[in-house]
């Protein structure tokens, strides 16, 4: 492949940076460049603004609100919303559910749920982990018995991602015990004000509030919000998943992390005479990685280069990996920078009368420690490190 872009595809990176920096509200991008983000407000503001524009959902069927670009065209747009600091649009609507709906769902079902989905006037939820069933989700145990015109779903699901904002949850369930367990799951489409549904939030190592576990008793969905046929939903998991792993890579967001890495130690003096930019161990371990990193953008590539049709290529594994090592490895660089600053209250006032004034420190510093810590889970959702080795032993290099 050439390793460069067209005259063409640069023109559009240009338009599409225009955009993104003039019409994607200023405030909230910085508020997305700081970690400081208001949820949701900051979420429908932006996917509102992008899908008025048709941006927010060009990867759908041009039909429902798609656009007819090529594979490197989405790379571009994936890469310059990010350096651009415009908030990811939500992953459980644009790249999961929506794109389910528009390939499995009925008619009536796209009519009904894709221009609220791409608008954000329904915010979904996912429901597919469950306690026992996490990275060998074929393992899941939430039950849902047909019941004249109804199924009635009873089980548990845990790490509902922002489920605390959702409408509407979709999710996995089995129907039919008796076979292969892969063969008899399907997915239901719900409200989250359902009778019988419970959420009950999951504070993290972090001490944020970002995630919940889900409880269904006797949880009656209606037959026509069933996504595709009954035991179908394997199939329509397996596509959700290779869509999310496409994005999970992230490189042009760990780019802006290794950017403001350096900036940062260009910023912090050593007491050596230097600062930490010139130290040769940081050094060396900052272009380490920003090699790495380049090394999975030109593989990022290739793989966008060679897709066919947009359907998920299992070399999105290779992707997902490494990029979500990456982003860790960005984020413990920055919590190393800031050092003992990663605390919320750093050091003494030398001016004070007692000694015991408190200093606080800057609010990057403050956010590095958590967001390290956060940013843990990157290796687990979207299939595990573990799961992605074994797709990729299997689906990419065939042993």
């Amino acid at each position: 492949m050439h390793l460069k872009f067209s005259p063409e595809e640069e023109a559009f990176r240009d338009e599409l940076r225009t955009f993104f920096t003039t019409q994607v509200p200023k405030e909230v991008r910085d508020r997305n460049a700081a970690g400081a983000l208001r949820y949701p407000d900051d979420f429908i503001t932006t996917q509102r603004v992008l899908n008025e524009h048709g941006y927010a959902t060009p990867a759908w069927p041009v039909e429902w609100g798609g656009r007819d670009w090529t594979p490197i065209q989405h790379h571009i747009y994936r890469e310059e919303m990010t350096l651009a600091s415009v908030p990811d649009l939500l992953p459980f609507n644009t790249g999961m559910i929506g794109p389910v709906i528009a390939q499995f769902g009925s008619q009536e079902m796209k009519e009904r749920f894709l221009a609220k989905t791409a608008n954000l006037d329904i915010w979904w939820c996912q429901g597919f982990s469950e306690p026992e069933a996490g990275s060998d989700l074929a393992s899941l145990k939430t039950r849902a018995v047909r019941d004249g015109d109804h199924y009635v779903i009873n089980g548990q699901k845990t790490w509902t991602t922002l489920g605390q904002f959702a409408d509407w949850i979709f999710c996995l369930a089995r129907t039919n015990p008796d076979v292969k367990k892969q063969a008899g799951i399907s997915m239901f489409l719900f409200p989250m004000d359902t009778p019988g549904v419970e959420l009950r939030p999951i504070q993290l190592i972090d001490g944020s509030y970002e995630v919940n576990e889900v409880f269904f008793n006797d949880v009656r969905v209606p037959v026509e919000n069933m996504v595709g046929n009954e035991n179908e939903g394997w199939t329509q998991a397996k596509f959700l998943l290779g869509n999310e792993r496409n994005g999970i890579a992230r490189v042009a967001y760990t780019k802006t992390k290794l950017a403001r890495a350096k900036e940062l130690a260009r910023a912090t003096s050593t007491g050596r005479g230097g600062t930490l930019l010139d130290d040769p161990l940081f050094a060396t371990r900052l272009a380490e990685l920003e090699n790495e990193l380049l090394a999975l953008e030109l593989t990022q590539l290739r793989v966008v280069a060679s897709s066919a049709d947009g359907k998920p290529n299992p070399a999105s594994s290779l992707l997902k990996l490494r990029g979500s090592e990456l982003q860790q490895a960005a984020m413990e660089l920055l919590a190393d920078i800031a050092g003992a600053d990663s605390l919320p209250v750093a050091g003494l006032d030398a001016g004070a009368a007692n000694g015991t004034a408190e200093v606080a420190s800057p609010e990057w510093a403050q956010l590095s420690v958590p967001t390290y810590l956060n940013y843990r889970k990157v290796t687990i959702y979207g299939g595990s490190s573990e799961v992605q080795r074994q797709i990729i032993d299997k689906a990419v290099l065939g042993l």
